[in-house]
């Protein structure tokens, strides 16, 4: 089938390439408004108890968008300071839409810091206000707020964080973008040794962008979408493109170098029956990847899985058809490796690769090899052992946002003396006995300092504030609310509240994740299985991924919490890692380590098939032969991936910048150290058990790859086991 549609593509070459073209076109001028139409998303589910609590809040007591403000650097009793302040806050009242101003100077809050250097304001606006309306009020507020007479005005709150948020993003994928793509023009171009050659991975890649912002606008009219998926999915559809279109690419030049004379329709039939079958297990195994996303119901996650798919299934599209179009229209101005061109003023120098000589190295000693590289990955991961995981907030903003400035002013200034209680839903009447026993404990309980109930509420319901100084989402107040939730109760009770939030997000992965885990792992699994026919293998490949994983979280904890090269990212850490960011880059990594992994197994798996001896010396020379083939293909890709990924780590927000630094860090020791030390160095010590249970339960690449009536002039013999099964399905694939 693949060869098939290797020859199709070669004789319709310019109807593909115009079809795709239409799709750039209508992505180049549609696409874009799907920033337009994004939307913050909850990271929990609707069901959770926090979001369920929430909600019957804000039923009982509708409230509007908050807007909350800083005032410092001025006494705050100086006479003309306080009668300049009053009169803005009267006028901020006067204000349409704003329903209530809680302030120190006319409202009696004394809500002032204790070195009276600052105070605190907060506006409440109509809940009536739609986003737009409530975003014109909160300008207004904000001049206004502006004009008091102290040296530093910190106006944010999350209706404001959000719209940082989401223009930033915007700012961010096109520097990001802008920068990956004239990189890695140039790296693709050095690379592949021509401006023909170098421009079709760009081809691809542009083309998968343009048609992922396309879908991702359709995907928002039906489901909501945020900047964050947008920003993460297309630097996810940048890197597969850029993989899939070097893997095709190569193939093609090693085809055409084997059969020089062999007609254009048959080498780009071979090329995509061969490395086009890797590309479809790849793309089958990052899609696999991201439907664990599905299994945590998240808005967030459903949309990031969601957009996920999508850019997969366009890149491996695009890998298929428009790469080997391109090939077909330029496949003259396409050098082979190493000739001599504008680009490389010499012919390179023919021997192995680094991934070759790395493999030969740890073949020699995979004992040695093996355990080093384990333990330096396990020490690497070590940090993880220490993470502290949170909801970002305003702190995933640039240091320089006003918005952050003014959250971080309120946790240091009013957290500890005026702390943000802790909501607590009682579903009865406040006279009954039980709600009167249950707020009694809930006083008792280990650093609460006080329990309010709200007023003007229906009387078979009740809402108690919980007090405990601290921030509103810190470890105490976390350990508060599972507390809260402890308590014993004939009566229903819901916590709600950042730290619920957080409790919930947390407890919701952990329950959620062994599922997903499970579906991924079996899924991965059964699919390297049918590439190379052996249970060894992917159990291996698993376990690799996951030294990856652990590695890779790491030094995320390392640089990111703990602020290790904060300042070369430019960045200011928070402490923290998002609560997002280990379950996005156990999906990302683990689809990208399989990418590459599918790229070597593939062709030590042929190189195998070739080879009629069945011990441990074959073994080596396959693996060997496979990391020799692939090696430079492997390494170009990584290369290209990488600078993809730093290019958005130059972004401004923390959130996307944990995703690229993490994904960066992940390529780099998966194409290393795995890929060129510990792989060859596992599959040396395991010799023929890496195959097991046979040979026959594979499905051989080069027998379902090349058709009979085009043999290849370097295939060699097959043993007797996979070549009685050869004709039949030649004829198939043909």
């Amino acid at each position: 089938m693949l060869a098939r549609l290797g020859r199709i593509v070669a004789r319709g070459r310019y109807a593909v390439i115009a079809g795709w073209a239409g799709i750039a076109l209508c992505g180049a001028v549609f696409g874009g408004t799907v920033y337009d139409r994004t939307e913050p998303l909850d990271d929990l589910r609707p069901n959770a108890e926090s979001t369920a609590a929430q909600a019957r809040i804000d039923e009982l007591a509708p409230t509007g968008e908050q807007i909350v403000a800083v005032l410092s650097g001025r006494n705050f009793f100086a006479t003309d300071l306080v009668n300049q302040a009053s009169q803005i806050m009267f006028e901020i009242r006067a204000i349409p839409g704003v329903v209530k101003v809680t302030d120190a100077y006319t409202a009696g809050s004394a809500q002032v810091s204790a070195d009276n250097l600052s105070s605190l304001v907060v506006v409440e606006l109509s809940p009536e206000l739609d986003d737009d309306a409530a975003l014109a009020v909160a300008d207004q507020v904000s001049a206004a707020l502006h004009r008091v007479a102290v040296p530093t005005v910190l106006v944010g709150g999350k209706l404001l964080a959000e719209r940082d948020f989401g223009d930033q993003a915007i700012a961010d994928a096109a520097f990001g973008e802008s920068v990956a793509l004239l990189v890695l023009c140039g790296a693709l171009i050095v690379m592949l040794g021509g401006l023909a050659a170098g421009s079709l991975p760009m081809g691809a890649a542009l083309a998968t962008v343009a048609g992922t912002l396309l879908a991702l606008t359709g995907l928002a009219g039906a489901m909501g979408v945020s900047d964050y998926t947008v920003n993460v999915v297309t630097l996810l559809g940048l890197g597969l493109a850029v993989d899939y279109s070097l893997l095709i690419l190569a193939r093609f030049r090693e085809e055409r170098a084997a059969d020089p004379r062999a007609p254009l329709p048959d080498l780009l039939a071979r090329t995509v029956a061969t490395a086009g079958r890797a590309v479809l297990v790849s793309g089958l195994a990052v899609g696999v990847a991201l439907s664990g996303l599905f299994f945590f119901a998240e808005p967030l996650l459903a949309a990031m899985a969601l957009g996920g798919a999508l850019v997969v299934l366009l890149a491996t599209a695009t890998g298929l058809t428009l790469v080997p179009a391109l090939i077909a229209v330029a496949h003259r101005r396409i050098p082979a490796p190493g000739t001599r061109t504008w680009v490389w003023r010499r012919p390179a120098r023919r021997g192995p690769g680094l991934l070759a000589r790395s493999a030969a190295f740890a073949q020699r000693r995979p004992a040695a090899v093996a355990l080093a590289v384990t333990a330096g990955l396990l020490a690497l991961g070590v940090p993880l052992l220490h993470v502290n995981l949170a909801d970002s907030d305003a702190r995933s903003l640039p240091a320089s946002s006003e918005a952050r400035q003014a959250y971080e002013a309120v946790e240091r200034d009013f957290a500890a003396k005026y702390p943000q209680p802790v909501p607590v839903v009682i579903e009865a009447p406040a006279g009954d006995p039980a709600v009167t026993s249950l707020l009694d404990r809930m006083r008792a309980l280990p650093g609460v300092t006080d329990v309010d109930l709200r007023e003007s509420l229906p009387p078979d319901v009740v809402i108690a504030e919980v007090e405990l100084p601290g921030r509103a989402a810190s470890e105490r107040t976390q350990q508060l609310v599972r507390d809260l939730r402890a308590l014993d109760t004939t009566v229903p009770v819901l916590v709600a509240g950042p730290a619920a939030q957080l409790v919930d997000a947390k407890d919701g992965t952990a329950d959620r994740l062994p599922v997903a885990l499970a579906v991924v792992v079996a899924a991965t699994a059964l699919l390297l299985f049918l590439l190379t026919g052996s249970l060894v293998v992917p159990l291996k490949a698993l376990l690799m991924n996951l030294l990856t994983m652990l590695a890779t979280l790491g030094v995320l904890v390392a640089v990111f919490q703990w602020g290790w090269g904060s300042a070369l990212l430019g960045f200011t850490p928070w402490g923290a890692l998002d609560v997002t960011t280990p379950l996005l880059l156990f999906v990302f990594v683990f689809g990208l380590s399989m990418d590459y992994e599918v790229f070597l197994l593939a062709r030590i798996r042929e190189e195998w098939d070739r080879r009629t001896g069945d011990d441990r010396a074959a073994n080596d020379r396959a693996v060997l032969a496979g990391i020799t083939a692939t090696g430079p293909v492997v390494t170009a890709a990584a290369v290209s991936i990488g600078i993809v990924f730093l290019g958005f780590a130059l972004g401004e927000l923390v959130a996307v910048k944990e995703i690229g630094v993490g994904m960066a860090v992940a390529v780099l020791l998966d194409v290393t150290v795995i890929r060129g030390l510990l792989l060859p160095a596992l599959m040396s010590l395991l010799g023929r058990a890496n195959w097991w249970p046979a040979r026959a339960a594979a499905l051989p690449p080069t027998a379902t790859a090349t058709p009979p009536a085009l043999p290849h002039p370097r295939q060699e013999p097959t043993a007797k086991a996979s070549s009685a099964h050869t004709p039949a399905r030649t004829r198939r694939s043909a």
